[in-house]
């Protein structure tokens, strides 16, 4: 007896395709969905260096759809891909800040759009092949966002924005496995793609030169580059290629390495200062969401993650009006930079995240 019909999404790559064959076992009713995101890529490129929605992902997935029998459609979200990921990304290095367009995707594309077209194909619910889990809290009736299985392999960072509705239509099937053990699963079942190599991190820029993606869309704004007292100290060609933290391409002589400290897009001015005036003990984040649907009542101990990468730390995190909260970090945190995420966890279990503002707004927030 069929459990109903779910749409998976569909990228061509292994996660995905382990997703619907595991949902297609389990009796669901799987229709394979790949969306068409972005249409220019280099088909003399080297595989998995051709962007995302390359005819060769398109045919993976139909193939792994062939092989466990159900059927593929291509949806094309390209004009909205372009507005709410692509011109999103431009827009924040146009203000001095660093993007996550991941996030961006998976909030307004894959949980947002995707779903709105699963219901034109009768389907209910929705599933991807990212490495979380959803989980109900049987004592609130809750769903929880969990940290994947292979931690190693964890996206929940990247999921931080789901809602109580979205998280209630979604399956993440393979946040049970291991990354191993997902490859283990598609070569067992014959799928075309279980050695197919993982995806560049920026699917739209596979080159990974992202100056110069930018380049091709903007005019940059020349300036000079200060020290933390104001002192000038090199030029440099453009605001919108600099990002909090970065040492190399600065094109300056000094005795000790230098970072970018902050960029400051009305003035045309990069900072520069030395590793320990990276450190800051606060930060500001705005547009923030809980999983739960509501903020704390009051001050709570979390671990953070201020980047992808980043390990988390142990912080303070308290609620301000307006979608908002100020975190205070246990110990300083190295090169906080706005534009990217902030997550809080409360052991395996995401609590929400939101948009890192300047840190030295926090102060004053307070």
């Amino acid at each position: 007896m069929s459990k109903g019909r779910i749409v998976v999404a569909m990228s061509g790559g292994v996660d995905s395709s382990v997703a619907a064959c595991l949902l297609n076992e389990q009796g669901y009713q799987v229709i394979g969905v790949t969306m068409r995101l972005w249409s220019l890529s280099d088909p003399s490129a080297p595989p998995g260096q051709r962007g995302c929605c390359s005819v060769e992902d398109v045919d993976d997935a139909r193939r792994v759809c062939q092989v466990i029998g159900v059927p593929h459609y291509v949806m094309n979200f390209e004009r909205q891909f372009q507005r709410h990921v692509v011109d999103y990304f431009v827009g924040e290095y146009r203000r001095g800040r660093t993007p996550h367009p991941c996030i961006a995707c998976n909030d307004r594309i894959k949980f947002d759009f995707l779903m709105q077209r699963a219901g034109l194909l009768d389907a209910d619910l929705v599933a991807t092949g990212h490495y979380a889990r959803v989980q109900r809290d049987d004592a609130t009736g809750r769903l929880r966002l969990l940290k994947s299985v292979d931690h190693a392999k964890d996206q929940s960072y990247v999921l931080f924005g789901l809602s109580q509705r979205s998280l209630a239509r979604l399956l993440l099937p393979v946040g049970e496995y291991t990354k191993a053990e997902v490859r283990g699963i598609a070569a067992r079942a014959g799928l075309p793609v279980a050695g197919k190599p993982d995806s560049q991190e920026i699917c739209f820029i596979p080159t990974g030169d992202y100056r110069q993606f930018l380049r091709e869309r903007i005019i940059p704004r020349e300036g000079v580059i200060v020290d933390t007292r104001g002192t000038v100290v090199g030029r440099h060609q453009g605001v919108e290629f600099y990002t909090v933290g970065q040492r190399r391409g600065l094109g300056i002589a000094s005795r000790e390495p230098l970072y970018v400290v902050k960029v400051e897009p009305h003035s045309g001015r990069v900072v520069v200062g030395t590793r320990d005036e990276l450190l800051q003990g606060q930060l500001l984040a705005s547009g923030v969401s809980y999983i739960a649907g509501e903020a704390p009542k009051a001050p709570l101990e979390v671990r953070a993650k201020v980047r992808y990468k980043a390990p988390e730390v142990a912080a303070l995190l308290e609620p301000l009006p307006g979608h908002r909260a100020a975190l205070h970090f246990h110990e300083p945190q190295r090169a906080i930079t706005p534009g990217q995420a902030v997550v809080f966890y409360d052991g395996p279990e995401v609590l929400g995240g939101g948009v890192i503002e300047e840190a030295e707004a926090c102060a004053a927030a307070v």
